[in-house]
C-alpha cells in the first residue's frame, strides 16, 4: 500500500514537472516575434546611430519623423552615381521642414518598435510621423503576413499612445524581387494594413507600389540593386524613385505639416 502511494505520487510529480516545463514553451509559441521589442545593440554602427539619434532628437525637437530601414536610412547618402544620390531630394522636400531620419539600416518591425520604446519619441512632438517598414520581416527572418502586420500594429499603436497629437502617414511596404514568397507576402500584408487603415481617421494609409510596376511588371530602371557590383534583388528604390514617392506623398504630407506643397 505504501509502496502505491509512493509510485502515485510519483507520478503527479512528474506530470506536475511537465507541466510547468510546456507551460512557458506554450507561452512562447504564442509569442508573435515581430511584434516583440528586439534591440540590435550588440552592433556597433547600430548602437552607434541609435545613440546619435537620441542627441539629435534632444537637440532638434523634430516637426517631421521618418521611421523604417534601410530604404529611409538611404535618403542621407550623397551620389555619385545619380542614382545613389538621395541628398537632394531630401533638401528639396524635407530641407525646410525640421525633419530627422530615422531609418536603420537591417531594422524589422521588431527593431524598430525596440527603438520607439527606447527614447527615439521621447521627449519630442512632432506634427507628423512616416512609417515605412515591413520589407527586411521578409528577409532572413521569413516573417508571415500576419506576424509582420502584428509587428505594424505594435509600432502604430506605440506611436498613437507616446506622440498622440502627431499625425501618422503609413505606407505599404514597397514591391521587391526577391522570391515568389515574398512577392506574396508582400501583397497580403498590405491588403491587411489596406484593409484595416484605409478610411482610418487616426491613421493615413497610402499604398505606393504602383509606381514601382510597369505593364504589371516590377520597373528595375527604379531600384539600385541591379546597377551594384555584383548585382542584387531590386529591393531599394533609387534616388529617382524616392523622389517619385515623395512628390506622390506631398499632398497629404503637406496638409499634415499646415504647410505649403513642396515640388
Amino acid at each position: 500500500m505504501l509502496y502505491r502511494r509512493s509510485a502515485l505520487m510519483r507520478a503527479a510529480i512528474i506530470m506536475l514537472l511537465g507541466l510547468a516545463l510546456l507551460t512557458p514553451l506554450a507561452a512562447g509559441a504564442a509569442r508573435i516575434m515581430a511584434a516583440t521589442p528586439i534591440s540590435r545593440t550588440d552592433l556597433p554602427w547600430w548602437r552607434a546611430r541609435h545613440e546619435a539619434k537620441l542627441k539629435q532628437l534632444a537637440q532638434t525637437k523634430p516637426d517631421l519623423i521618418f521611421l523604417g530601414d534601410s530604404i529611409t536610412q538611404n535618403w542621407e547618402k550623397s551620389g555619385p552615381p545619380e542614382w545613389q544620390d538621395f541628398a537632394p531630394e531630401w533638401k528639396r522636400f524635407y530641407g525646410d521642414r525640421n525633419a530627422i531620419n530615422l531609418g536603420f539600416t537591417g531594422d524589422t518591425t521588431a527593431s524598430l518598435l525596440w527603438r520607439i520604446r527606447n527614447g527615439e519619441v521621447d521627449g519630442i512632438a512632432p506634427k507628423a510621423a512616416v512609417i515605412l517598414i515591413g520589407a527586411n520581416n521578409l528577409g532572413k527572418v521569413h516573417w508571415s503576413a500576419e506576424d509582420t502586420v502584428a509587428g505594424i500594429d505594435a509600432i502604430v499603436g506605440d506611436l498613437r499612445k507616446r506622440l498622440p497629437d502627431t499625425k501618422i502617414l503609413l505606407l505599404a511596404v514597397l514591391p521587391s524581387e526577391r522570391s515568389a514568397w515574398a512577392t506574396e507576402t508582400t501583397a497580403q500584408i498590405n491588403q491587411m494594413l489596406a484593409a484595416k487603415y484605409r478610411g482610418s481617421t487616426s491613421v493615413s494609409y497610402l499604398d505606393l507600389g504602383a509606381m514601382f510596376m510597369r505593364k504589371g511588371v516590377l520597373n528595375r530602371d527604379l531600384y539600385y540593386d541591379p546597377k551594384l557590383t555584383p548585382p542584387d534583388p531590386p529591393l531599394h528604390p533609387t534616388a529617382q524613385g524616392m523622389a517619385m514617392m515623395s512628390k506622390a506623398m506631398e499632398p497629404l504630407l503637406a496638409t499634415m505639416l499646415n504647410d505649403r506643397p513642396h515640388t
